[in-house]
């Protein structure tokens, strides 16, 4: 530290890229600090656009992807809680869909032209495709981007790129969510294509519940046969054919349900 101000004490940065002083104001001085002491602290623009110093840790620095919460929603954009007294500035251009208040996303940190901490939710070209994950595995991420007509795309462990492609994914996965998957195929170039399923032998007792909840709400009926089309099944289920063939012959097989010439009804 350099001196002592009624705003504050001036740090010396001590480095080539950035020699002007910087404030370290008067409720950031840890007690009993004085002139010459050496501080770690974090410098970032304030909203007076001001270089100011903290000695509180950000979640994330710039060159970082960070799942964070919005604080709050402006015209020009959003802001961000990344653990300093002012938010993480997220730019209306910078957000590739509509964010929510309270809700948490996926987001890259940089340096705008006027040297202010933003980010944004375009995060795709910071993902890696160089996993080390097999066939099979179970993975944790997050949802960064829907396209209904593709599928999901997921940052596992919120640094490398998947997909759930569009027949494996449910109706009401949303932007941030938090999801965990099978990872079901390894491309060529590394990528990873996700499942929310288990291995057949495993799902097949889930899928048959699912059946069953559904005709439980259509009095005890199901308008859908084993001859229904693919796309029948995936609208209603989001489930492959094969998948639905093998939830009613579990069923069969259990006496749970009939075939009647409409479809499949429950057993009295």
């Amino acid at each position: 530290m350099s001196h002592f101000t009624s705003s504050g004490a001036y740090l010396d940065p001590g480095t080539e890229v950035r020699k002007d002083q910087v404030l370290l104001p008067g409720k950031e001085i840890p007690r009993g600090a004085k002139e010459g002491d050496s501080l770690n602290v974090f410098i970032y623009r304030d909203s007076e656009d001001r270089l100011i110093a903290t000695t509180r840790e950000p979640m994330a620095q710039i060159g970082q992807l960070a799942y964070l919460s919005v604080t709050a929603k402006t015209e020009f954009g959003a802001f961000l809680d990344f653990g300093l007294e002012r938010g993480l500035f997220l730019p209306f251009s910078e957000q590739r869909y509509t964010l929510k208040i309270g809700k948490s996303y996926l987001v890259y940190l940089y340096l705008d032209k006027s040297e202010r901490i933003s980010c944004t939710t375009d995060v795709y070209k910071h993902l890696s495709s160089n996993s080390s994950f097999q066939k099979n595995d179970k993975v944790k991420g997050t949802v960064y981007l829907v396209k209904p007509e593709i599928g999901v795309f997921v940052a596992v462990e919120d640094k490398y790129q998947a997909l759930i492609p569009f027949k494996e994914c449910s109706s009401d996965i949303e932007n941030g969510d938090r999801i965990e998957a099978r990872v079901m195929r390894i491309r060529e170039d590394g990528k990873l294509d996700l499942s929310l399923r288990e291995l057949s032998h495993k799902q097949m007792g889930t899928d048959a519940e699912i059946l069953l909840k559904k005709m439980g709400k259509n009095n005890g009926y199901l308008p859908l046969s084993e001859n229904a089309s693919p796309e029948e099944i995936s609208n209603m289920f989001k489930m492959s054919k094969a998948a639905f063939k093998r939830a009613i012959g579990s069923l069969l097989k259990a006496k749970k349900v009939m075939k009647t010439d409409k479809g499949l009804k429950i057993n009295d």
